[in-house]
């Protein structure tokens, strides 16, 4: 992904849908050989009033067969086991998928956090509101979220709105900054990170103040990347909104999720929804090549 500059990017209008493709390779080199290997794979865009996927195909070396389960939050798993010994392991997915203008439209209206305790309410949102593996709700992100609503929640989608762009002028995109076991506390701290630290702490953000917020994985379609600049998968957050539902801000950027977006697994925070994830018997050190390719079809 593209570093993020001071000011907004300036993508195109959004156009009514988009045919997109999507290829994401992971491969693991491991010192010697090792067995056992136990792996689930969230890879599989998923097929809701925002987008359809219309094909998706996983290629696996070595090759094993493919035991397919929903979990918890049902978002699609590809399971599969490697029992012989390998010194490396391919996963690799393709996929096309059609992605749709919101049929819901704007949000309009008021909501405020009173609307979430109507019993007309039937959505279970309550991991949602609490602390998790990456998502730890400390004093500093509590006094971080009160700095920029010094009322408290009054709007429960304008104030997630002001939360996200507070972390878009005060955070600085890195690359390097962090890895993938980066924890909110530090990002907080050094206030530099990739999509999957803003992520994180924009639910933490919304989570403190009584927001209820979930971590989505998925794509960022940037038509306007140019061809030597590298692409990797993408992060953002969902904001649950009684009567209206799930709606997606993508802090790294200060924008909506529209159809530039292909969503794969929604969950807590990373923990939850891993593209590829596993455990295996043999030496722990490996080498991790990741790659992503998003195109218009």
């Amino acid at each position: 992904m593209s570093s993020i500059q001071a000011e907004a990017p300036l993508f195109p209008p959004v156009p009514e849908g988009l045919r997109l493709t999507v290829r994401h390779l992971t491969r693991f080199l491991y010192e010697g050989m090792v067995q056992d290997s136990f792996n689930d794979a969230r890879l599989c865009p998923v097929t809701d009033a925002l987008q359809r996927c219309e094909s998706f195909e996983l290629r696996l070396d070595p090759a094993v067969p493919v035991h397919t389960y929903h979990d918890f939050y049902l978002n699609r798993v590809d399971h599969f086991d490697l029992h012989h010994p390998h010194g490396s392991l391919e996963v690799e997915s393709f996929s096309v998928v059609q992605t749709r203008p919101d049929p819901r439209g704007d949000v309009v209206g008021v909501f405020p956090p009173a609307f979430l305790d109507d019993p007309s309410v039937e959505e279970n949102y309550f991991d949602f509101l609490a602390d998790s593996h990456f998502v730890t709700l400390d004093a500093e992100v509590w006094r971080e979220a009160i700095d920029v609503l010094p009322n408290g929640v009054v709007d429960l989608w304008r104030d997630a709105l002001a939360l996200a762009g507070h972390l878009y002028r005060v955070f600085t995109y890195v690359p390097s900054a962090t890895h993938a076991g980066t924890r909110v506390a530090e990002v907080l701290r050094t206030r530099r990170g990739v999509c999957q630290d803003y992520a994180h702490v924009l639910l933490a953000l919304c989570r403190t103040q009584g927001i209820p917020a979930r971590y989505v994985s998925g794509y960022f379609f940037d038509d306007s990347r140019q061809g030597h600049e590298p692409e990797a998968s993408h992060a953002w957050v969902e904001v649950f909104l009684p009567g209206y539902g799930w709606k997606g801000i993508d802090p790294t950027h200060d924008r909506l999720a529209d159809v530039r977006y292909v969503k794969l697994a929604v969950g807590r925070d990373y923990a939850d929804i891993r593209p590829v994830n596993g455990t295996y018997r043999g030496r722990g050190t490996r080498q991790l090549h990741v790659e992503v390719n998003v195109r218009a079809y």
